[in-house]
């Protein structure tokens, strides 16, 4: 179960605003992160943001691999279909509005 909650730090105690909905004595991992403050910044000051975390390459994935949507049909690939595209990319190139 995940759940966020918001709370007040008391040394080594952080009181919740809300129910855990846990029975007590029940151990928990916790992530704690400061919240951003209530209402808005200052005029002219700028809000602080923590950097945005950007996700990782997908699970199974390897450098180099052809698993992946452009690799799929890498083993079909004929030399019709790289005519094909060389076409397509001659018929944008010329043409004109």
């Amino acid at each position: 179960m995940t759940k966020v909650l918001r709370g007040v730090v008391h040394g080594k105690t952080i009181e919740v605003s809300e129910d855990v909905g846990m029975p007590d004595g029940q151990a928990v991992e916790i992530i704690v992160t400061a919240a951003l403050p209530c209402g808005p910044a200052p005029w002219g000051a700028r809000a602080q943001t923590t950097p945005k975390q950007l996700p990782g390459p997908p699970p199974g994935w390897t450098p180099g691999g052809t698993i992946t949507v452009a690799g799929l049909l890498a083993g079909e690939w004929t030399e019709e279909d790289d005519q094909i595209f060389e076409q397509i990319y001659r018929a944008r190139k010329a043409a004109t509005r």
